[in-house]
């Protein structure tokens, strides 16, 4: 698809309604989301917990792209490009590992840990290895969770730091760590993914789980009695009743989105349980339960689900233009112990059954995205996340938003 051909197709979008069916099937803007948004923005690669010490890695992976995330021997977290300087072979194979060492399988090639080429055999007399190492990978921290940015020039990460300093410090994450972590491939495209975790429309008649005990699944009840009770006892127990909205189009720069926004848990639920009891110990420095719960979000593509006891982390990762990747992370408090302080079952239990459900919503979503008679409809009062995200969508697509080199 040529770029005048994409043009008139964002004219034609309505107000408010979905994306036309091109912006789900079509190849040419799938690689234009690559290039334009995903190698452009802050992205969550996971928690450092799961790299603890000098010489541990891991992969993290987008589109053909793989990146290695690596603990050194001074201890300091960097990202390299998993390609070989010689003739660009993958070095690291498995999904995580642990060596002093990354020594490409193909030719030998040895690196450090901090990308320096230190070995090579059999090359010419004028050989310099000291001129050649991996490819570096902006990456920053955020309480434990490190995310990487692909540009040359990104945007700051600082204003993501420092807006959501307060909102984050009581939960302690940079000493929390990961008690589960799976993934749920999914065939459709990324934005659909998105688009579904962005509203709550379809909770009340698709989670019956979920919908049991968070208000976000019922109109209306983000305001009131009930939620003023949540924020006034928020701070009692340790909590930032403060609200974040820096997102999308609102970011201080391309994909260095941020927000944060407590709300109020129904029906005498304190946490995301199956019958809304604690599953493990409190976060950080956090008192008590102050019968709400937070959502986060932090780059385009990143969500996080914020309860007193334990935090969900949602990443959606393009793997190709109908398939896409859902990551879940489960953090608990740094020093709890499994079988002891929280069962993982237990734990884990709503966001996985949550998540199979959307599962089957979305790629039934795509199939029906993709019939030749599909028309995009019109959007409810309890989308405007959703139409938030995909407005936008559409202006980075346009060049109206600034993107980094």
């Amino acid at each position: 698809m040529q770029d005048k051909e994409l043009q008139q197709l964002i004219e034609r979008q309505r107000e408010r309604h979905s994306l036309s069916r091109e912006f789900y099937s079509d190849p040419d803007i799938y690689e234009r989301d690559i290039e334009r948004i995903f190698l452009k923005s802050w992205l969550y690669a996971g928690h450092q917990s799961e790299i603890p010490d000098s010489g541990d890695w891991f992969l993290y992976e987008l589109s053909g792209e793989s990146i290695i995330i690596a603990r050194g021997l001074d201890g300091e977290i960097r990202a390299m490009l998993n390609v070989c300087r010689h003739r660009g072979s993958r070095i690291c194979i498995e999904q995580k590992g642990c060596a002093k060492r990354l020594i490409c399988r193909y030719h030998g090639w040895t690196y450090d840990l901090d990308g320096q080429l230190v070995g090579a055999s059999r090359m010419g007399d004028d050989f310099d290895k000291s001129d050649i190492a991996l490819k570096r990978i902006h990456i920053e921290l955020l309480y434990g969770m490190i995310f990487v940015n692909f540009a040359d020039h990104p945007a700051p990460f600082s204003p993501v730091r420092e807006g959501l300093a307060e909102c984050l410090r009581p939960y302690d994450l940079a000493n929390a760590k990961v008690a589960h972590r799976q993934s749920y491939p999914i065939a459709a495209n990324w934005k659909l993914a998105v688009e579904n975790y962005c509203e709550c429309y379809h909770c009340a008649p698709a989670h019956p789980e979920y919908s049991r005990g968070h208000s976000l699944a019922h109109q209306g009840m983000r305001s009131g009695e009930l939620y003023d009770a949540v924020m006034a006892r928020a701070s009692a127990c340790g909590l930032s009743d403060q609200e974040v909205n820096q997102m999308y189009a609102d970011a201080p720069g391309f994909g260095a989105d941020f927000g944060y926004d407590r709300y109020p848990l129904i029906r005498d639920h304190v946490t995301g349980s199956e019958d809304g009891k604690p599953v493990a110990p409190l976060l950080g420095s956090i008192r008590d339960y102050d019968g709400g719960a937070t959502d986060l979000q932090v780059g385009p593509v990143l969500f996080g689900l914020m309860y007193c006891d334990h935090v969900v982390l949602y990443r959606f990762t393009p793997l190709t233009v109908d398939t896409a990747d859902c990551d879940i992370t489960w953090l608990v408090r740094g020093d709890a112990q499994e079988g002891k302080d929280y069962d993982r079952e237990k734990l884990t239990w709503l966001w996985d059954v949550t998540t199979h459900a959307d599962k089957a919503i979305i790629e039934r979503n795509q199939q029906g995205v993709n019939s030749r008679y599909y028309v995009p409809g019109p959007l409810s009062t309890m989308e405007n996340y959703t139409w938030k995200f995909l407005s936008w969508y559409l202006q980075t697509m346009q060049g109206k938003l600034r993107v980094a080199a």
